[in-house]
């Protein structure tokens, strides 16, 4: 086993895919070669940042502090993990070569097992963000996503599907990957006493013969719009490499994340911009702190302002607004998805839900609720902290100048 050929590989379908696709679709390999030398490895990324996160560092839950799961359960569970997700990978190979045909490409399950390998690349490496907290999520999705681009670049090359057909074939294999990652979802959940509750809109799509058709608001429709941009700015990237220009490449490569993560190059609102928006007083409590920051990394800006608002009586309230500047795509595919749900206890609930348009968020536990809503698919407003009744906190919220909020969409965004 090469580390360093390994990483070399990793490294080369992340940042030139198009050019190493052609060369994985022809080395030699077998099954054997393909686990041992790649796939054991990097599954293994996931599973164990996973644990990591969930056993040794904790979830951090409102209302109930720094949950973690037991070293016995999490080690049960990363192994789960590990296995399942080792099967999953020949499971979706043997997908990928049943479907073949029907896209006009070529049997062959080393190839189909190639491509499932090298497109996974891209989530199995954005397991280490397991242990973040509030970049998590984003890097999860990022992940996953572009991981669905590397299966619509290589699907040509590994499987001799016509370049037309590309897009059909990668939405009927993510559909089926989608369901088996949920099916590994229960079980591990079933092993480590976690779970995940996901329930999402429905998507329609046809198919005659090896066409596949989607509506252009649908998921998989966004999902295709979203592969022209990221293959637009793909180009600009080996543009930018074969140049050997640094200042090119550099801002190549922050446009290949913006497109990546679905907000294209998009600068984030400037803290003083979001900070306008946090009152002085809130439903007759004083303001008494008020933060705001942008962070930039790897071409991707966030900015956040959040205000803290209090009384002697020991109520409190804050109020969050998140820009997520280049990032804001990942929103828009919440969105678009249809991700909805809802979860009741004894003592309080929480769901996700749609309304005019918005995606809300809203928790209640006690006397303590939290209350979120995405702007526009690119701005947070949240309110969190103790009231009388979950109204309280929605009309906190609706006090705010959402609609001045909504209104900057569209600032920042570059061509």
């Amino acid at each position: 086993m090469d580390f360093n050929k390994i990483i070399a590989r990793a490294k080369a379908i992340l940042l030139t895919p198009k050019t190493e696709w052609p060369v994985i679709a022809n080395e030699p390999a077998t099954v054997a070669d393909l686990y041992k030398n790649y796939i054991v490895i990097l599954a293994a990324i996931p599973a164990i940042f996973t644990f990591i996160k969930l056993s040794l560092i904790g979830i951090s839950l409102p209302f109930a502090g720094t949950i973690r799961i037991g070293i016995a359960s999490g080690i049960s569970g990363m192994i789960v993990t590990y296995v399942l997700s080792l099967a999953m990978v020949y499971v979706m190979a043997l997908i990928v070569d049943a479907l073949a045909p029907s896209f006009g490409g070529q049997k062959n399950l080393i190839q189909a097992l190639k491509t499932v390998a090298y497109a996974y690349t891209a989530s199995w490496v954005a397991g280490i963000g397991q242990i973040l907290s509030y970049l998590a999520l984003l890097i999860a999705l990022a992940g996953g996503i572009y991981a669905i681009y590397q299966l619509y670049l290589g699907l040509p090359h590994t499987m001799k599907c016509p370049p037309e057909k590309s897009a059909g074939y990668t939405a009927v294999s993510i559909i089926v990957a989608i369901v088996l990652g949920f099916v590994v979802s229960l079980v591990v959940g079933g092993v480590t006493g976690t779970g995940a509750m996901m329930s999402g809109g429905g998507t329609t799509f046809s198919r005659n013969n090896s066409d596949v058709h989607f509506d252009k608001d649908s998921p998989l429709g966004k999902m295709e719009q979203w592969s022209k941009s990221v293959e637009q700015a793909s180009k600009h990237m080996e543009a930018a490499q074969k140049s050997g220009n640094q200042d090119a490449q550099a801002a190549a490569f922050k446009s290949m994340m913006g497109a990546a993560l679905g907000g294209g190059n998009v600068e984030a609102l400037a803290p003083d911009r979001l900070k306008a928006f946090i009152p002085d007083s809130l439903d007759g409590l004083p303001r008494t702190e008020i933060v705001a920051e942008r962070n930039g990394a790897l071409g991707m800006q966030i900015s956040e302002a959040h205000g803290t608002f209090a009384n002697e009586a020991g109520r409190s309230v804050r109020i969050e607004i998140t820009d997520a500047g280049t990032a804001k795509g990942l929103l828009g595919l919440a969105s678009w998805a249809g991700v909805e749900g809802e979860k009741q206890t004894d003592s309080g609930y929480e769901k996700t839900y749609r309304d005019a348009g918005r995606l809300i968020h809203e928790a209640w536990q006690g006397t303590r609720g939290e209350y979120t809503v995405v702007i526009a698919d690119r701005f947070t407003v949240q309110a969190q902290g103790s009231a009388d009744s979950i109204d309280q906190l929605k009309e906190a919220v609706s006090d705010l100048d959402l609609s001045g909020l909504e209104a900057l969409k569209n600032e920042g965004v570059k061509e």
